[in-house]
């Protein structure tokens, strides 16, 4: 028995040897991401789409449209002056812009989407006030100011020059309550600034100010083409949307698919043709001369 114990003795210990042996040569395998069930901030965060927009311009609709057919990619706003659109785009500020032209298109590519009727902001009281449409000649004897900001791109500015020109369009609408003088900008700056004291009049035969969606033509990413689908029109299930999502045919048209095998035309059914009665006549009075196959037809002889 003592032999037969030492023996066991000696058989685990043996064994402790070798897996203690195996177990320290083990290095513990790397860890990674994926063995760890996660996934990078990349992945997890979806990425943003950042548009740019000048002073006037009102991009509530398409954003609107954004987060009804991407909830999973947020939409950054980035307010930029009048004049900064173009350096917001080639810098990557912005991966798309509603900006107004114009633009520099070695850089960018732009889709006009409207243009904005040019209007003449003045006092209530002033003697323009009074007329629904102003015309150029109407500003002869008005000093008309010119900020450096102006978006319209006169070839040559109507009315009298002002003095100094005003920084941006905000000081010259001061400067137009103050009865300085008078400012021609699209409409939608006049609103932008409204003030109680001034009104505007629409300004005919001048130029116009258009609005364009612009962004870098080298970064014409999959979210800058939704976006263009987006301003375009385009339905969610249309080929080029991020969306798009196969159409299905109907039931019915499936059914009609699967029992027709391919290359086979369906023919017209024809409707059987009636047998004859029994020793009825055929038509066409074939058998008028029959005998007394058939009966004759009018008027009974009289007796």
């Amino acid at each position: 028995m003592a032999a037969v114990a030492g023996f066991i003795v000696w058989i685990v210990r043996g064994l402790r040897d070798v897996i203690g042996t195996r177990v320290s040569e083990r290095r513990p395998a790397p860890i990674t991401v994926g063995s760890l069930g996660c996934v990078t901030e990349m992945q997890a965060t979806p990425s943003s789409f950042r548009l740019a927009y000048v002073p006037g311009v009102t991009p509530t609709k398409w954003v609107r449209v954004w987060g009804e057919r991407l909830p999973d990619v947020p939409l950054a706003l980035v307010a930029v002056p009048a004049e900064g659109g173009t350096e917001a785009l080639v810098s990557g500020g912005a991966d798309a812009g509603l900006v107004r032209l114009p633009v520099d298109r070695t850089v960018l590519s732009a889709i006009p989407l409207y243009t904005e009727t040019t209007v003449v902001v003045i006092p209530k009281d002033h003697w323009l006030a009074a007329a629904e449409e102003v015309a150029v000649a109407d500003l002869a004897e008005e000093v008309v100011l010119h900020p450096l900001d102006d978006t319209i791109g006169w070839e040559s500015l109507p009315g009298l020059p002002a003095f100094e020109r005003p920084a941006t369009t905000a000081d010259a609408i001061e400067l137009v309550a103050a009865g300085i003088g008078v400012l021609a900008v699209p409409q939608s700056l006049a609103r932008l600034h409204h003030r109680r004291d001034l009104t505007y009049r629409t300004l005919a035969d001048v130029p116009q100010s258009q609005v364009v969606l612009s962004w870098r033509e080298d970064r014409t990413t999959d979210l800058v083409e939704e976006f263009i689908g987006i301003v375009r029109g385009r339905t969610v299930n249309s080929s080029r949307g991020r969306g798009a999502q196969p159409q299905e045919k109907p039931a019915a048209q499936q059914k009609a698919g699967a029992k027709q095998k391919p290359g086979q035309q369906k023919t017209p059914q024809q409707k059987p043709k009636r047998p004859a009665a029994a020793g009825g006549r055929a038509r066409g009075g074939a058998g008028a001369s029959g005998g007394s196959g058939g009966a004759r037809r009018g008027k009974p002889r009289g007796r």
